[in-house]
């Protein structure tokens, strides 16, 4: 492709079966300018690759003559549905009865209805009112089936019906055929009502952020549009309102309920320093947030646009039902013409009776059924995975996750909090929580994580940090100072050790905190071992339970980490996972490569950042992350909320819908060969075979829409 190619998304407006996406897809190919189309039905998107500006008015008025609306979206992705001072909100979509599907709907039956009057009343009649009744709602079809056949798409569904009703008339078979386009009709308008079901899932997440805000300028509020935010700006929730953007509390503590965004059901503590996201729910207290996105970037705009791409991909298993759909509509269709002409010229078969039949099995040949069973599921488990923070970025990596057969895990920040904890206090000339006093005096004002953490322990002992006095930080030493007249030192065992002499016990106390994996801190006041403290980087709170689902799911895992053995080691006995430690980048991609080559279909789960590498080179590369620019658009796939177990959950949806997918196609086929069957048969005839084809889309994507219950 061109790279001075220039890429335009549309909003597709009543496009709601595979069929459509089909013509308009051949439709806007044929364009002089146009390099590449991709049409997505689950997300009711137009996708199209051109080479000029110029071509655009074309593609609009191609996909308008199709009966298609067509309106253009942001090059980013979706406009967040939010409103601005200068202009009102657009209007909430009508409902579903009021378009035009379900008012030719209506008008089509009223017609049928007095032909049936007329056809009792005056018999002699009948026939002509029944087909008049026809015209009504076969002309639109008809339209469409020319805008189709001039675009490059002559075999539409439109055109099989369009013959199979003027057919059905010239055998005399009026009533019924007036009857097939009324239920014709019926199946288009329950197509478009399960198809904007599906749609809605995702889309509703836009209508969770505020339309206002409460801007802080100078010592005054205002009350803005949230689409008018600028990175930097301050916001007041005030206690029940919700988050207009993504943010940093500034002042305030409070609980947020985050589950309209990550479905957790407990509220969040939230105070300074914390990250809130957009369309969540503020708790009992004001806060005053800093904005760190602006609306088209906030977590939820980010979420829906992403999903739509992915949606707009394409799975290898919806690539091979396109493939076979293209030989199995021409050999219906050559099957009906065989039907309708080989037994009355060979058999002396009855031609009305015949041809009838063949009628039938065109429309029976439509594929919409079993080309929608694939993308509809893959669609509705996007959205499903997306309302729960599970983002997995296109149909063909979905299908890739029910294949997994092992998880390598990164350990920091993925297995584990990220941050350490103290565990252990230990008094050797000082007691314990004067051990612990002196070193959160000395570590008062620094970021490093050990230092937060003792500051943190100190602070739920309710201890009155003191001040110290020439505090200064040794580069890999750790740090010195003076407090209350105590010259301090607080560092590494190796470097206490060294500066004060140590009995045995004491050794082999440090010694054995080390050798379990622990960070220690040892103080030294005066010159004399006063005391150490043993730090720990804790597993999540659901670490143990996801990997055993993993186990349950007869999954693999594994954890690579560049931490040293015994620090690692620890952490595996205690999550009962196998390890590999003291791995750079490069060694945790040799294990992955290793794994693969043993046969394993290997999913990595990291940071986005240092394991880079490790999740380029897995089958699906899973980045973990609290929404942070890495979790969402470095790798396959992301678990926006940290949570092991949602690995699992991640994978046990892909099989979900892959099951789906199954279950979809044998009701496409299955339906479509029993009506072919009996057709032939003599059992049935028109009637069930517009059931077959309309029904069963309505079934397949119905099907599809159970992956959204939760």
């Amino acid at each position: 492709m061109s790279e001075a190619a220039t890429r335009t998304r549309y909003r597709v407006e009543g496009m709601d079966c595979a069929a459509c996406a089909a013509k308009i897809d051949t439709a806007v190919r044929r364009l002089p300018g146009v390099l590449d189309v991709s049409v997505s039905v689950s997300a009711a998107t137009l996708v199209v690759h051109h080479d000029a500006d110029g071509v655009l008015a074309d593609i609009e008025r191609q996909v308008t003559r199709l009966g298609y609306g067509l309106a253009a979206m942001a090059a980013a992705g979706p406009v967040v549905a939010l409103a601005d001072e200068a202009t009102e909100a657009a209007p909430p979509p009508p409902a579903w009865w009021r378009g035009r599907k379900p008012t030719l709907v209506i008008a089509c039956a009223v017609a049928l209805a007095a032909a049936f009057v007329a056809g009792h009343v005056a018999p002699e009649i009948g026939p002509w009112a029944f087909t008049a009744a026809m015209l009504v709602g076969l002309l639109p079809i008809a339209r469409r089936a020319l805008g189709a056949a001039r675009a490059g798409t002559p075999f539409s569904i439109e055109t099989l019906m369009v013959v199979a009703a003027l057919g059905a008339v010239a055998i005399g078979a009026a009533e019924e055929a007036a009857s097939v386009v009324l239920l014709f009709l019926v199946g288009e308008m329950l197509e478009g009502v399960a198809a904007g079901r599906a749609r809605a899932g995702i889309q509703s997440l836009a209508g969770l952020v505020p339309r206002t805000a409460w801007l802080e300028r100078g010592d005054a509020l205002h009350e803005v549009a949230a689409t008018r935010l600028a990175v930097g700006d301050t916001i007041l929730v005030r206690p029940g309102d919700r988050i207009a953007a993504d943010g940093t509390v500034l002042d305030g503590d409070s609980d947020v309920d985050e589950a309209p965004v990550s479905g957790e059901s407990v509220p969040v503590a939230k105070t300074a320093g914390d990250i809130v996201f957009a369309g969540t729910v503020n708790g009992s207290a004001a806060l005053r947030i800093r904005v760190t996105a602006a609306a088209a970037d906030n977590m939820i705009a980010r979420i829906v646009r992403l999903v739509e791409e992915a949606q707009e991909s394409r799975a290898p298993t919806e690539r091979m039902i396109d493939r076979f759909a293209r030989w199995y509509t021409p050999s219906v269709m050559g099957v009906a013409l065989l039907v309708a002409v080989v037994p009355p010229l060979v058999f002396g078969g009855d031609w009305a009776n015949w041809i009838y039949k063949g009628l039938a099995l065109l429309l029976i040949g439509c594929p919409c059924a079993l080309v929608i069973s694939t993308p509809a599921a893959i669609a509705a488990g996007l959205s499903a995975g997306a309302r729960r923070g599970l983002l997995v970025k296109g149909g063909a990596v979905l299908e890739r996750l029910g294949d997994v057969t092992m998880v390598a895990f990164d350990k920091t920040g993925t297995l584990t909090r990220g941050r350490p904890e103290v565990t252990d206090i230990v008094a050797f000339a000082l007691p314990a929580r004067e051990v612990l006093r002196l070193a959160a005096g000395l570590e008062a004002g620094s970021n490093h994580p050990l230092a937060t953490a003792i500051l943190a322990s100190a602070a739920e002992d309710s201890l009155a940090i003191p001040r110290a006095e020439s505090a200064a930080a040794l580069a890999g030493l750790g740090v010195v100072g003076t407090i209350e007249g105590r010259a301090l030192f607080l560092g590494s065992p190796a470097a206490a050790l060294a500066r004060a002499d140590a009995s045995a016990d004491e050794r082999e106390t440090i010694g054995a905190m080390s050798s379990t994996g622990r960070s220690v801190a040892v103080l030294i006041a005066d010159g004399i071992l006063a005391g150490a403290i043993a730090l720990r980087d804790a597993p999540r709170p659901d670490a143990a339970a996801g990997l055993a689902a993993l186990a349950a799911a007869g999954i693999g895992r594994i954890m690579l980490t560049g931490d040293n053995e015994a620090t690692a080691a620890a952490m595996g006995k205690r999550l009962g996972i196998d390890v590999r430690a003291g791995l750079l980048p490069a060694g945790k991609l040799a294990i992955v490569r290793e794994l693969q080559a043993a046969g394993a279909v290997v999913a990595k789960v990291g940071d986005g950042i240092n394991d880079a590498p490790a999740l380029a080179a897995a089958d699906v590369g899973i980045a973990m992350g609290g929404g942070t620019d890495v979790a969402l658009e470095t790798a396959d796939a992301a678990v926006l909320h940290g949570r092991v177990a949602d690995i699992a959950a991640m994978i046990v949806l892909s099989r979900r819908v892959m099951a789906n997918i199954r279950q979809n196609i044998v009701i496409a086929l299955g339906l479509k060969l029993v009506f072919l069957v009996t057709t032939v048969a003599g059992i049935t005839g028109l009637w069930p075979a517009i059931l077959a084809d309309t029904g069963a889309t309505v079934l397949v994507t119905l099907n599809a829409l159970r992956l959204l219950r939760k």
